[in-house]
């Protein structure tokens, strides 16, 4: 790498650094890509793997593949443990550094148990490959040991698969785990019946889907009780082990938990000495810098940005796509010898979230959409987002053969035993 060329280093290769990146094509800049994984996930449709729809080879891409014809990007496989704002370089766990002019954070989030962390254990969430391959053994695991198990009390334990939290993911969680109880792994046991399965959704507030329209959270709500979901509103989770879980005053027996409920940003606020919100998200500038550093640009779940209504902007793909492209405007602008600041104005979209194989809700604020008709647009938009036509046509007939036969292919316990958990 040349010392007079612009040096750009991208922390975090998912839609906002991707996008970033590949908007820069062209410029006069030599990019440095680090991530402490080597792939770049697809979350939207992570839950999938989860619940034995789609393998992890559907949903996630080598970076380096991705950026193979890319000669200015340098990918790094490694993990960050600090920025030295005042040297401008960003800090490895092996000891090592990498100089930048600009840098953009766009390292995500994970989950949180707001102050219980000793909750991890006994109820995963589901961010990476790991959780999900994690989520699945334990689902499938139940079933088999309950297939063992004598004491029907503790049978029917097994058999109670809890969703904590009613987000999309809660709600796209409870559907396709009570189509997989009820339809595609029925009359595979002879022990037990999988339909006697409860698949049960706790969600603190008084409905799902919060950020929705009311009229379709009430939708959502009755499509997930139609197909066998049972939803418990208004009452938080107070205590949880290996055992169950505890909501409002009820303790409710489960041997599989699975947590939904929240997310914290990762520690890029802490690497930079930046503020940041309660979900540790940094506290941006408009144009999407951290304040007194103009060549640090935060973007994703990890930065904490207003709405012209004052609401932030939700941590989802298409917003951290959006402000991947803004940062690349601005680092070309800013080449080409316009300083002036440019404020991030975020388009939303719309909201979406399926429920089960035949039924979604879409919220796009002029046009609300629920049933079938929501679920195919739901399935067009993700399967147009996926990166390449290889993972589209996989993920198109997967679905396909899911759709005509309830079977799901993607049912391997795999990676560990942690049924001793």
């Amino acid at each position: 790498m040349s010392e007079t060329e612009h040096k750009v280093v991208v922390v975090g290769a998912g839609f906002g650094g991707l996008e970033l990146t590949r908007a820069l094509a062209g410029v006069p800049v030599r990019i440095t890509m680090i991530d402490k994984r080597n792939h770049h996930l697809f979350q939207p449709l992570l839950y999938q793997v989860a619940t034995t729809s789609l393998a992890t080879s559907e949903v996630a891409w080598p970076i380096r593949h991705l950026l193979r014809r890319r000669k200015d990007v340098t990918t790094l496989l490694g993990n960050v443990t600090g920025v030295d704002r005042a040297d401008k370089r960003v800090l490895l766990e092996d000891g090592s550094s990498i100089p930048y002019d600009t840098l953009v954070l766009a390292t995500g989030a994970r989950h949180a148990y707001f102050g219980h962390d000793e909750w991890e254990p006994f109820a995963p969430g589901l961010k990476t490959l790991e959780d999900a391959t994690t989520i699945r053994r334990r689902i499938l695991l139940a079933f088999e040991q309950a297939e063992r198990e004598t004491d029907p009390a503790k049978r029917q334990a097994l058999l109670t698969l809890v969703i904590v939290g009613g987000g999309p993911t809660g709600v796209e969680l409870a559907g396709t785990i009570i189509e997989l109880a009820h339809d595609t792994l029925r009359g595979e046991f002879r022990n037990i019946d999988t339909r006697q399965a409860r698949v049960v959704l706790i969600e603190a507030g008084d409905r799902i889907l919060a950020n929705f329209a009311p009229q379709l959270s009430a939708y959502a709500q009755k499509a997930l009780e139609r197909l066998g979901v049972t939803v418990e509103l208004g009452r938080p989770v107070t205590q949880l082990d290996a055992e169950g879980v505890v909501f409002g005053d009820k303790r409710l027996p489960a041997r599989t938990i699975i947590w939904a409920a929240g997310v914290a940003a990762s520690p890029a606020a802490e690497w930079l000495g930046a503020a940041a919100d309660r979900a540790g998200r940094v506290l941006v500038e408009p144009d999407l810098t951290v304040p007194g550093s103009p060549d640090i640009f935060v973007i994703g779940d990890t930065a904490h940005v207003l709405r012209p209504d004052g609401k932030p902007v939700p941590g989802v793909a298409p917003s951290a796509k959006q402000e991947g492209k803004h940062v690349a405007a601005t680092i070309k602008a800013r080449l080409a010898g316009d300083t002036a600041t440019r404020p991030f104005q975020y388009r939303h979209a719309g909201d979406l979230a399926t429920i089960g194989k035949r039924a979604a809700a879409i919220d796009f604020g002029w046009i609300k959409l629920t049933g079938w008709l929501a679920w195919w647009l739901w399935g067009i938009a993700h399967i147009y987002f996926l990166i390449d036509f290889r993972n589209r046509l996989a993920v198109s007939l997967s679905w396909l053969w899911i759709y005509l036969t309830g079977q799901r292919s993607a049912r391997l316990i795999t990676q560990g035993d942690d049924d001793k958990r």
